[in-house]
């Protein structure tokens, strides 16, 4: 069964991805370290890196600080040479720090950051998220600082294949994840930044275009009161300035490729939007064909102000502890987002950390799982009060829904909850359960869930009264 299971999910990864990621993997890190005259090591191999890593990535660096840096961590030995994207975003961070014309010092710091971000393209553009947009960028600076044409080229090309082939015309991302989203959009625009300075290769019209309609959706995700951002899909906590608040990032692309007015509905590839009487409700929905990270097909966030109501899960970690490992299945399952779940069963096989098996067919309002079973869910907001209304389809002999709630005072009630925040009515039977949320990378916390057991019926309406 498990052969069968990654065959069917190297199928639907393509050609393209899965023979990328062989190479990427095998013979491609091991010629990478060839050419860089160390041994790679598998960066999940060991303890949890992504907090390493974080922590390295030379945010407000000077050339002191650079220098040391350097001298403590020499290429290319140790963890933190082992991700050609953090190279990436090192130089990116440097780049904004360095000043015209080039000293003398930053020219072998930027000589060994290219080496290692070249040295082994395949894998991060096997990875169709992140990945080959921040490597390409870093390339391109690098070439750009170096003064040298070749690979200044060599990066901006890429840089707008990446682009093409990830961001969709109208702003969404390959990786459906607001938080990287917002990582995609800082490495564009501290690029087209210092590339504008440097007086680099111009971008393509193309990627302006797109990186101009990612700012718009930027815009949509990010909470004006607060900065913060909706929890969905991969939310690791990676921010290019530290920050987890995202309206810097949201004024430097706005500053770079434009502003557009606030819209009360919005959709793009991957999501879609709402905003009435100072409420958001955004909505994961299908589309661009890249792998699924979560199982959280129509999840709904709802955000009243700065207070996100009903939210999703989290992540946990990529590499948790083994005291922690149920992470790994609970944050990334569909118990773990507000959505229906057809006979206690995943919507998708995991088939390794990051990869599943049989994706679910999905449209603009709808998914449909390799059973056959059918969900399609209508949001609908009333000033102060929003409608959901789900309708499911298939063979399926129970059905449960899930809204996971801000904690706060919650009390059940004869048809499902209510409290300071809001009043909740759904259809079927309601509980109110412990769960568990990952407000940040490496941690868990409880929180309170409302479950409704729809037992087999077909449609399910949700009311949420905000309270004023």
């Amino acid at each position: 069964m498990a052969s069968w299971l990654h065959v069917d999910a190297a199928y639907r990864l393509g050609p393209r991805a899965l023979g990328l990621g062989v190479w990427g993997k095998g013979p491609g890190r091991w010629l990478a370290g060839r050419r860089l005259g160390v041994g790679l090591a598998d960066p999940l191999a060991g303890a949890d890196i992504r907090p390493l890593w974080e922590a390295q990535r030379w945010v407000g660096v000077d050339a002191s600080a650079a220098l040391a840096w350097m001298a403590a961590h020499p290429p290319f030995a140790g963890p933190h040479w082992l991700c050609g994207q953090e190279a990436a975003l090192r130089v990116l961070q440097l780049g904004q720090a360095l000043p015209r014309p080039l000293p003398g010092w930053a020219r072998p710091v930027l000589l060994a950051h290219a080496r290692r971000i070249a040295a082994n393209p395949a894998y991060a553009m096997a990875q169709d998220n992140n990945h080959p947009i921040s490597e390409a960028a870093g390339l391109l600076v690098c070439g750009l600082l170096l003064a040298s044409r070749h690979l200044a080229a060599r990066g901006a090309a890429r840089l707008d294949g990446a682009m093409a082939r990830l961001v969709a015309p109208d702003g969404g991302f390959a990786q459906p994840s607001p938080a990287y989203h917002r990582l995609m959009l800082d490495v564009v625009t501290a690029t087209e930044m210092l590339r504008r300075l440097w007086g680099g290769p111009p971008a393509a019209a193309g990627t302006l275009l797109r990186a101009a309609a990612a700012t718009d959706v930027l815009r949509q995700f990010t909470c004006p009161h607060s900065g913060a951002l909706p929890r969905i899909g991969h939310q690791d906590g990676s921010a290019f300035d530290g920050s987890p608040d995202a309206r810097g990032s949201l004024a430097r692309a706005e500053a770079l490729f434009g502003t557009a007015p606030a819209r009360t509905a919005w959709r793009c590839d991957g999501f879609a939007g709402w905003a009435a009487a100072g409420a958001r409700a955004i909505l994961r929905t299908g589309g661009g064909g890249f792998r699924p990270a979560h199982a959280d097909f129509l999840h709904l966030d709802l955000w009243d102000g700065p207070l996100n109501v009903l939210r999703d899960g989290g992540t946990g970690a990529y590499n948790p502890a083994p005291e922690h490992a149920w992470w790994l299945q609970h944050f990334w399952s569909v118990a773990a987002h507000n959505t229906v779940q057809f006979d206690g069963a995943e919507p998708m096989p995991r088939v390794s950390r990051f990869l599943h098996a049989q994706w679910p067919a999905t449209g603009a309002d709808w998914v449909r799982d390799r059973h056959g079973r059918h969900h399609a869910r209508e949001v609908e907001p009333r000033g102060r009060e929003w409608r959901v209304t789900d309708r499911l389809d298939g063979p399926f002999t129970r059905a449960t829904l899930r809204w996971r709630l801000a904690p706060g005072e919650w009390r059940l009630t004869r048809d499902g909850v209510e409290g300071p925040a809001a009043r909740i009515q759904v259809t079927g039977t309601p509980r109110l359960e412990q769960g568990w949320e990952s407000l940040a990378y490496g941690e868990a916390t409880s929180c309170p869930v409302l479950v409704s057991e729809l037992g087999p019926a077909r449609t399910a309406e949700t009311n949420i009264r905000l309270p004023g």
